[in-house]
């Protein structure tokens, strides 16, 4: 198993933000997805995680949002474990997944509506603004359900425009996106670690971010 570079940092913590992950194990069954895996992620950093199918990623993913404990070891938010300070840290995360995470029943305005009503809204981009820059224009009042699967995946984007999180955590976000769509990801990605943002991503296809630095950790 590959270690993140960014590790080596973790003993030189300071003021500065910091996501880590300190003697990680995950366990599924009787198999052993990963162990003693240690990683540091600050602002300006994206961490691309690769690994075949069943390597672990999405685990690795949901155990360091929050959403999944691990076996062994724990995450921590600014030096402390993030189910000290679960409100805190909670507040700072987007996370995207393989599903979408929107309504069907719901039009993407609704969809972003309640995604800001749960999170921390962006006052500087409106629901419409963050619809046209994932190019969603045209169907703010259509229902989810009768999206096709690229265009549902641009709303679950556009949600990270239309809120405030300082780590955005994304399991695939290429996944159903054509070119167009992958450069459009690529683009936020980059503005958003320009700004101090973090990012965690697993892909199976290559990312070109223009601003910040890219690390890699493998689980194969």
């Amino acid at each position: 198993m590959a270690l993140c570079p960014a590790a080596q940092q973790a003993s030189a913590v300071s003021s500065t933000t910091l996501l880590e992950a300190v003697g990680l194990e995950c366990v599924r069954g009787d198999r052993v997805l990963f162990t003693n895996l240690n990683l540091a992620l600050y602002p300006g950093q994206l961490l691309q995680v690769e690994g075949s199918n069943g390597a672990g990623k999405t685990s690795l993913l949901r155990i360091l949002c929050g959403l999944a404990a691990p076996s062994e070891g724990e995450v921590r938010w600014n030096g402390r474990a993030i189910h000290k300070v679960r409100q805190e840290f909670m507040a700072q995360v987007a996370y995207i997944g393989h599903h979408h995470g929107i309504k069907g029943d719901l039009t993407p305005v609704e969809n972003i509506r309640i995604a800001r009503g749960l999170g921390r809204a962006n006052g500087a981009v409106s629901i419409e603004e963050a619809l046209h820059r994932v190019g969603m224009d045209g169907y703010n009042d259509v229902p989810a359900r009768n999206l096709s699967a690229g265009q549902k995946r641009r709303v679950t984007l556009s949600r990270l425009l239309a809120t405030l999180n300082q780590v955005w955590v994304l399991d695939e976000p290429l996944a159903a996106l054509d070119i167009k769509g992958v450069g459009l990801v690529e683009e936020m990605l980059s503005e958003h670690l320009l700004h101090g943002g973090m990012a965690v991503v697993t892909t199976h296809q290559p990312l070109s971010v223009g601003h910040g630095r890219m690390t890699r950790l493998s689980l194969d």
